[in-house]
């Protein structure tokens, strides 16, 4: 940008006589003087001397573009209105320009106007009659500058014109009576804010403020969280700088009239890295013929800059500069010079009616600011299609619109993407803005995100009112009574994730309909049917050697406790209740226990006949006497009735709910909660019978084959060996109805294994070897048996 950069405050005063000093930084004679206090420059190493004698020296300064493309819109105001014929005819307009230096020099230049003309501001009570050097002023454009201006012109009644100070305070009719805004006020600047941020439903953004007060009175209006810079320019370099080295990138910022259009900040290296940048800026209007009075301006610069004579300052580069800069402020576009340029037309149409003026001319007089003041009220024209006018609180309507700064078009970087239409509502042409997102979709950036059903909020931190929607989890729900936390669901209901309710928990269990449950009760009908068939063959039978060989008898306890069996295995099928749990619990245990101590007290029986009786012959009469093997399976049945009834009292038979946690949303009954411990109280006997069974049937493996009954008892304890451990192994890794569905499955292995394992064989020789069941055949095996011992 070279030495000369930016100025930030603008003046310019109205007079009613031509001075001849030689303060002013440009001057033009005229009937009435247009007298300006605008920012040319920056100091940026000495501060100037603030002596009212002594003209202020700007050793270092920089250029502030924008400033001098007002002033030129002021200079090209002053002569459409001295060559109109209409307004003011007759009259010719003069002006004073003094350049402020942003802050430092703008309470001289202001008594230099309020001075008489002997350079003297006197002090009286009343100043109806007073004559300062100007009739108005226009101007600056900082906020803080024009209040501190306003108090001291508001004394001396003399009429002040801002253009782009947006500050409310000047609203205040009683403070400053004097003065008036031809930009919208701050508020209208944060409507605008607000309906952008509506617009695209942003509601969590940060917020930079600089501590003046434009940043401060801006922040107080503004209450929503927002993405917005609240700043005047002259900062903003640094900070823009800074975060594009510090690599802050893909955001959204929102600028402030004050640096909307700044071309100073558009062309800092990379800045577009930030992201997409938006602003509240005034509406650019087209003033005919302005771009051609800026270049003869600028061409014409070099012979005025010489002149010492029209600068108070070093400023030999000052409009050569200029004339380098007219890229970039036609590039700002039009925007503040129409402010700058209807401020200038109100002091006239108001100078108009005060002096009467018509077609032909005007009643030239003495007028005093005062008698101004009221005229601007007034004030009511078109100006460029324009309607200008004030409102009760000394402002215009609105007059912004949105607008973005576009990276890919230096000779036009600010366009237009929303703007008030007449019903005083933002619209918007969102095909216009680039966002830097993928697929240049709108960022999102709320403070907190609608939840959707089932979601808790969650704040973000502990003091912070914003949230973030977490979803409820399994087995919670969200209880409209209370948003930030998930109900937990009662113990016999489940929800899954995102819920507002629970419901009742899948209840499981081993359905009639299912595959394993029909082929089990399959099997179970065939075993009741071929046990029915074998009690049927037994009873035809039931003198000959084989039925005799196998328990005469006693054949029919057993084929009884196997039918029973059978019958009670549907009772495993469908929900369980606790008629179902007590016969799961009871009727199979005992009928098992009858078959297998039926089957111990044969083996020993049969070993008792061929080795006991010649060994133990009193035991074994004392045995065969008083029948023994029915003491004994008496005996074993009440000790098992004694552990069945123990069993059923400490762990009683109730279908109790279980949870399974790989599937928490069921639920599957369960006879009882210590189920795994029930059975192995209601097996222990069993498990000790089927060993001591066994080891008769081992012992009198040797015995004549039509007595050895030791493969067949083996094959039945190895079905209820291999089943007993394969529903312990279900126990110890699965719960629920796997384990329901190896105790069933067990139940059926063991009766088939005792039904078909045992009896099978008997009918097998009932029916295909009859020579083999005859008394005859039995007497030859023995002998040979005894024949072979001997």
């Amino acid at each position: 940008m070279g030495p000369l950069a930016s100025c930030l405050s603008h003046y310019v005063l109205l007079t009613m006589a031509g001075s001849q000093t030689q303060y002013s930084d440009f001057h033009l004679a005229g009937d009435y003087l247009l007298g300006g206090l605008f920012s040319l420059h920056i100091e940026t190493k000495s501060s100037p001397h603030l002596s009212y004698s002594a003209v202020p020296t700007c050793q270092a300064y920089t250029l502030k573009k924008a400033s001098y493309s007002h002033l030129r819109a002021m200079r090209f105001a002053v002569e459409q209105i001295n060559n109109s014929s209409t307004l003011l005819p007759g009259v010719s307009l003069g002006y004073e320009m003094v350049d402020v230096c942003y802050l430092t020099n703008f309470i001289h230049p202001i008594l230099y106007f309020l001075a008489n003309k002997h350079s003297v501001v006197q002090l009286h009570n009343n100043y109806t009659h007073y004559q300062p050097r100007v009739l108005a002023v226009i101007g600056p454009d900082s906020s803080q500058a024009v209040v501190i201006a306003a108090q001291v012109l508001s004394l001396f009644l003399v009429p002040q014109i801002s253009y782009t100070a947006t500050t409310n305070e000047l609203s205040d009719r009683k403070r400053f009576p004097t003065a008036f805004q031809t930009i919208s006020s701050m508020e209208q600047q944060i409507v605008a804010m607000q309906l952008l941020l509506k617009e695209f439903r942003w509601n969590w953004i940060n917020i930079l403020y600089s501590d003046d007060d434009y940043g401060r009175q801006n922040l107080k209006l503004l209450r929503a969280r927002v993405v917005i810079v609240l700043s005047l320019e002259l900062i903003l370099p640094f900070f823009f700088q800074e975060a594009v080295r510090q690599n802050v990138t893909d955001l959204v910022w929102i600028a402030t009239e004050a640096w909307a259009t700044e071309p100073a900040l558009y062309n800092i290296t990379d800045l577009w890295r930030l992201g997409t940048i938006l602003g509240v800026a005034v509406k650019e209007f087209s003033i005919p013929g302005l771009d051609d009075f800026r270049v003869s301006l600028a061409e014409g610069a070099n012979e005025q800059a010489s002149d010492q004579t029209t600068c108070n300052q070093e400023c030999d580069q000052c409009l050569r500069a200029a004339r380098d800069a007219e890229h970039s402020m036609r590039a700002q576009g039009e925007r503040t010079d129409f402010r700058v340029y209807s401020s200038v037309y109100i002091v006239a149409h108001a100078l108009h009616r005060l002096l009467g003026c018509n077609t032909t001319g005007c009643h030239k007089r003495m007028v005093y600011p005062w008698q101004l003041v009221p005229e601007v009220k007034r004030v009511n024209f078109s100006l460029l299609n324009e309607r200008i006018n004030f409102r009760e609180r000394g402002t215009i309507p609105n007059s912004f619109e949105i607008i973005q700064w576009k990276w890919d078009q230096p000779n036009n970087p600010f366009q237009k993407i929303a703007s008030y239409s007449r019903n005083k509502k933002l619209l918007f042409n969102i095909q216009n803005i680039s966002w830097h997102t993928p697929n240049n979709t709108v960022p999102i950036s709320v403070c907190s995100q609608q939840c959707e059903y089932g979601q808790r909020r969650k704040p973000v931190t502990v003091s912070s009112c914003c949230f973030e929607c977490i979803d409820c989890e399994e087995g919670t729900f969200l209880n409209n009574n209370d948003l930030y936390n998930c109900q937990p669901c009662p113990a016999d209901q489940w929800s899954n994730a995102r819920s507002q309710k629970c419901y009742p928990k899948l209840l499981k269990y081993l359905e009639w309909q299912e595959g394993i449950a029909v082929v089990l009760l399959l099997f179970s009908v065939l075993g009741l049917v071929a046990t029915v068939v074998i009690s049927v063959i037994f009873a035809i039978h039931l003198h000959t050697p084989v039925v005799k060989s196998a328990g005469g008898r006693m054949c029919f306890l057993m084929l009884a406790s196997l039918i029973i069996g059978f019958i009670n295995v549907p009772v495993y099928m469908g929900i369980p209740t606790e008629f179902k749990c007590m016969c799961r619990q009871i009727v199979y245990t005992l009928c098992f226990t009858v078959c297998i101590s039926c089957l111990t007290v044969r083996s020993f029986q049969i070993i008792s006949i061929f080795k006991m009786a010649a060994r133990l012959p009193k035991a074994y009469s004392y045995w065969m006497k008083y029948n023994g093997q029915y003491i004994f399976i008496t005996v074993i049945l009440a000790l098992k009735v004694t552990i069945v009834v123990t069993n059923v009292i400490i762990h009683p038979s109730i279908p109790v709910p279980l949870v399974l946690e790989d599937d928490p949303s069921t639920v599957e009954l369960q006879c009882n909660k210590s189920f795994k411990l029930s059975l192995l109280m209601n097996n222990s006997l069993d498990t000790f019978l089927s060993i001591l069974c066994f080891y008769f049937s081992y012992i009198g493996k040797e015995l004549p084959k039509n007595y050895n009954e030791a493969k067949y008892i083996t094959l039945c304890m190895t079905c209820y060996a291999v089943s007993e451990i394969a529903i312990f192994l279900a126990m110890s890794v699965y719960r629920g109805m796997l384990v329901t569905i190896c105790d069933v499955i067990g139940v059926v292995i063991n009766l088939l294994g005792i039904s078909i394992g045992y009896f099978g064989p008997k009918c097998y020789l009932i029916f295909f070897h009859p020579e083999r069941n005859t008394a005859a055949y039995f007497q030859s095996v023995i002998q040979s048996y005894t024949m072979r011992q001997d």
